[in-house]
């Protein structure tokens, strides 16, 4: 028995070190979450599981969401309403067309009646307009040219040319909204513009919204080297932009958007520690301050942030974009993998990890 003792002591030391060691992986007062993609401290910060994490919406609001789920139930009015009461205020505006345009590619039963009991109204033709788009996008489908059929590029191009006059209309109605000219340029990607008429486009969108979010995001997308471009000319496109842009316009994002689109690897840690990365990211977090709390596309630029940040080991500096963003995962980095709520949940915890 005496034998036994030493080796009883050791074996109750190991026992208590190891409870001591997990029970330090629950921060005090916070109980061990068995939610996925949900510890015992995110838990305790407020976080939300995997499976409450949206992935169809970037962010919560209610303007936009309220017109876009009334066009949901197939009433127009609250659509109209909306429409009208954003005025020329050119980055909401768009916003509302493209949201109201997604639910009409599915069903525009609701569009078609806005059409006939407002015949011309420029709100609904720019509606009419993105939502061809977006249907011809979905004809084609996500795949890539080698895995899509003939039968999918057809319907694609024919579907195209046809939001072409759609787009046509829509700038013939009103000439100062710049969205119809946006719904172009996804247009372009698919019908593959030539530089020369892009530039023309680009002016004429410039003109009447100079530091326009939504239309810098579609031409760095044409500008880019799985497009139209080049790794070269996307990032040219995107320091030019960031470069001229007062505060306030997220526009100093477009670089990170290029950097990000151009890697073999987009996971792979070794892309985003450099220094001239490290600057891109804190132009960006200096902007933040300046941009207005509704401004339709701040969440992706913070998930975006939140995704750099991490990747540098800034991880308290990610936990504030987490926390601003919570819920809502439709958005670049995420929506660019196969489960981006998982993807989304993996990173915020490394930041809750790397943060204590």
């Amino acid at each position: 028995m005496a034998r036994l003792l030493p080796l009883l002591v050791i074996a109750l030391g190991i026992f208590f070190w190891y409870r001591s060691r997990r029970n330090a992986a629950v921060r005090p007062g916070a109980a061990a979450s068995s939610a996925p993609g949900l510890s015992g401290e995110a838990a305790a910060l407020g976080f939300l599981p995997q499976d409450r994490q949206d992935t169809r919406r970037l962010t919560r609001d209610p303007q936009i969401d309220g017109a876009q789920e009334a066009a949901e139930r197939g009433a127009w009015e609250p659509a109209a309403r909306a429409l009208a009461a954003v005025g020329p205020d050119w980055e909401r505006r768009t916003a509302l067309v493209i949201a109201l345009a997604r639910v009409a590619a599915e069903d525009d039963a609701w569009l078609s009646a806005w059409e006939t009991a407002c015949p011309g109204d420029p709100g609904a033709a720019a509606v009419r307009a993105r939502s061809s788009v977006f249907l011809a996008w979905e004809l084609r489908g996500g795949s890539s040219a080698k895995e899509t059929t003939a039968e999918q590029f057809e319907g694609f191009h024919r579907v195209l040319l046809r939001a072409r006059e759609d787009i046509a209309k829509a700038v013939e109605l009103d000439a100062e909204d710049p969205s119809p000219h946006v719904s172009d340029l996804w247009a372009g990607l698919g019908l593959g513009y030539p530089h020369a008429y892009v530039d023309e486009l680009w002016t004429e969108i410039t003109t009447r919204a100079p530091f326009h979010f939504e239309a810098h995001y579609a031409a760095l997308q044409y500008w880019c080297a799985k497009w139209h471009g080049s790794a070269e000319l996307a990032r040219d496109f995107a320091d030019r932009a960031a470069s001229a842009a007062p505060a306030g316009t997220l526009l100093p994002a477009l670089r990170l958007i290029a950097h990000f689109e151009h890697l073999d690897r987009p996971l792979n840690s070794k892309h985003y520690g450099i220094p001239e990365v490290t600057a891109m990211t804190d132009a960006v977090l200096a902007d933040l301050p300046a941009v207005r709390p509704d401004h339709p596309r701040l969440a992706e630029v913070r998930h975006l942030l939140a995704f750099f940040l991490v990747q540098q080991k800034r991880h308290a500096e990610a936990l504030e974009q987490f926390r601003a963003v919570d819920g809502y995962v439709g958005a670049l980095p995420w929506d660019y993998f196969g489960d981006p709520a998982k993807l989304y949940c993996d990173y915020r915890e490394r930041a809750v990890q790397g943060a204590r």
